[in-house]
């Protein structure tokens, strides 16, 4: 993982840095500098209605009892796309606005939920379980309770 991080803060930068080249001897300084602030200002744009959007969803999911883990998905993948919009440079934006618009976020939220779940070894809410099957609900099963002997019992601390 280590390594990864290295290779990200020294691989985006000069990503970057030809993107911008590219783009302004196509364009000139002058229009390159003005679409990066108007991405910028689209970006804090959608960050703040696609955020609080999402934390609508998250205050209603736990309103009504359920799990929010799908907002929480999408709640990580607005701020860190958020952050990526309002960062100067093209690739970082074109991800960001990946993060940011719902039907993209559906697509890295489910890609998300599956390293998460491949990473944690456990099965999210509406996500695949380790081996990529639907948990069963509804499932007893049938047995009778045995109390280690080694176990403490219940009642004050000795």
């Amino acid at each position: 993982m280590p390594a990864l991080l290295v290779a990200a803060l020294i691989v985006v930068p000069l990503v970057e840095l030809y993107v911008l080249v590219q783009v302004g001897s196509l364009l000139g300084i002058g229009p390159t500098l003005a679409l990066l602030l108007a991405m910028s200002l689209l970006g804090a744009y959608l960050l703040r209605r696609e955020g609080a959007r999402t934390w609508r969803a998250f205050r209603q999911a736990l309103q009504v009892g359920r799990l929010p883990a799908r907002e929480v998905a999408d709640g990580a993948l607005v701020l860190f796309g958020g952050a990526l919009l309002l960062t100067p440079g093209f690739a970082t934006d074109l991800f960001g606005l990946a993060c940011v618009l719902p039907p993209s976020r559906a697509v890295l939220r489910r890609l998300l939920t599956g390293v998460v779940t491949r990473r944690l070894g456990v099965a999210l809410p509406g996500g695949p379980t380790r081996r990529g099957r639907a948990p069963r609900t509804g499932q007893v099963l049938e047995g009778d309770v045995v109390e280690d002997p080694g176990a403490p019992r219940g009642g004050a601390a000795d």
